[in-house]
């Protein structure tokens, strides 16, 4: 059974750093692209950031919002993706989100295969 499990977030004050990890199991995810999401309160879920596997591109892509700012990595030994966050503002507050797929897509914002529980960031000003 495929299960996708974040860690790492918290409360951290505007301009500070957090790096939120996504361990996979059932699943060996050099052979998925994995992706970022969050959702904030009143808010849709959007796409934060994704590192396709290397059977496409390998390409890695990140939202306006977050580009310069998160890095997106993958560890395929240990199955495990990151999301380092630098530089956060308060308006990146949101349960993020892990999620992954085995397909395709021209735009990995509208991926919606499997997901993880999700793990709260905070970042007060």
């Amino acid at each position: 059974q495929m299960q996708l499990v974040e860690s790492g977030g918290g409360l951290v004050q505007a301009g500070g750093s957090l790096r939120l990890s996504c361990a996979a199991s059932g699943l060996t995810i050099s052979g998925y692209t994995m992706g970022w999401f969050r959702q904030a309160p009143g808010k849709e879920r959007e796409f934060v950031a994704a590192t396709e596997t290397a059977r496409w591109t390998g390409s890695v892509y990140y939202s306006d919002s977050v580009k310069g700012r998160f890095t997106i990595s993958r560890d395929n030994f240990k199955n495990t993706v990151y999301l380092q966050m630098n530089s956060l503002k308060p308006e990146d507050t949101a349960v993020y989100y892990c999620a992954s797929t085995s397909r395709y897509y021209s735009d990995y914002a509208t991926m919606n295969d499997y997901w993880g529980q999700g793990t709260q960031v905070t970042v007060s000003s």
